[in-house]
């Protein structure tokens, strides 16, 4: 089995590639476009535990990893469509999985033009690829900023979400619509998942792990906003990767009411107050927080928290990291990486 995976050097990406590479029988080829929407250095890093080298990436070729002989790398951006459409006709991928996205809720605020780029654009393009040349299953990245403002908890895929909050979550719900229309139009089966709150080692540095561990080792104040009245469901990224890879075999029912086309929620089903999370990361760190209250930010949402009945009905399964355990692992893969005690 042939698998793309986009966005490999991401977050959730890299951390794919890392479990499906463990498969018998497997080809994952990645693809980036490695912008500066964060830290490069860390990019790179992810990439380099995968075994890609940094040095060797260039434009469009593809690299064999050096510890995984079954992953190779190239640099695409998935608006290219040239470029995407030569991948997808030399390779005939099997499965696609598209974890690309320009991410960041505030950001789509100042900058949606680089929204429309990767997350409109870049999906019409992968959709299309797809639908060209037989691909199985499409899965891709939605998120749990869909259901905006909504009042029903928790979250349940059939809760209304023609009300988005933030640009970006108005272009994942277009995702959603255009993987619909692909689905209906060409039979072309794809499912995509709603992640929720996101969190763990190699994760960006502009979610709120990564800016609150480093405020507290720097001993600046950590922003806190809606005064701390939030709730999140923070979701382990090994517990979403593990959805993910469980979902690759199931492809929507021809049969059902909408064929070829599912959403799932993949999140923790246990929202945690912001305070809390917050004492929890403390505490695995060893030093106290210096908390700045603040009112609620343009975008943002007061309560996050997902319904997975459909996940657990369809591939009996439901994430189950506890938030000490993977506020653990995350602040020692932390501390690895930042070296935050050298001073």
């Amino acid at each position: 089995m042939k698998i793309l995976i986009t966005g490999t050097a991401g977050f959730i990406g890299f951390h794919l590639v890392e479990e499906l590479v463990k498969q018998e029988n497997t080809e994952i080829i990645g693809i980036d476009n490695i912008n500066d929407y964060y830290d490069v250095n860390l990019k790179c890093a992810r990439l380099s535990k995968c075994g890609i080298n940094k040095d060797l990436v260039r434009d469009n070729p593809l690299i064999t990893s050096s510890v995984y002989p079954n992953y190779k790398f190239s640099k695409i951006d998935i608006s290219d469509f040239e470029t995407l459409s030569n991948l997808f006709r030399q390779e005939q991928f099997d499965i696609v999985i598209n974890m690309a996205a320009q991410a960041g809720v505030r950001y789509s605020i100042e900058n949606p033009h680089a929204y429309v780029g990767s997350n409109i654009v870049g999906f019409t393009n992968i959709l299309e690829c797809c639908r060209h040349n037989r691909v199985k299953h499409l899965i891709y990245a939605s998120s749990s900023s869909v259901y905006g403002m909504n009042n029903s908890i928790p979250f349940s895929e059939d809760d209304n979400v023609t009300y988005p909050v933030s640009f970006y979550a108005a272009t994942k719900k277009s995702n959603e619509l255009m993987a619909h229309t692909y689905s209906h139009l060409f039979h072309l089966p794809t499912t995509g998942v709603r992640l929720f709150t996101v969190y763990g080692p190699w994760g960006r540095p502009d979610m709120a792990p990564m800016l609150f561990a480093k405020a507290i080792y720097d001993k600046k104040p950590i922003k806190v906003f809606n005064h701390g009245n939030m709730l999140r469901d923070f979701t382990y990224v090994n517990d979403i990767v593990a959805g993910i890879i469980k979902l690759i075999d199931k492809l929507p029912d021809e049969r059902s009411e909408q064929p070829f086309y599912k959403i799932f929620n993949v999140g923790n089903s246990s929202p945690i107050k912001l305070l809390d999370f917050i004492t929890t990361l403390e505490e695995a760190i060893g030093r106290r927080a210096i908390l700045e209250m603040l009112p609620m930010q343009p975008g943002d949402v007061e309560v996050t928290y997902a319904d997975t009945t459909k996940l657990e009905k369809a591939v009996n399964y439901k994430p189950s990291t506890s938030l000490s355990e993977g506020i653990c692992s995350f602040v020692d893969w932390y501390k690895l990486y930042y070296n935050p005690d050298r001073f």
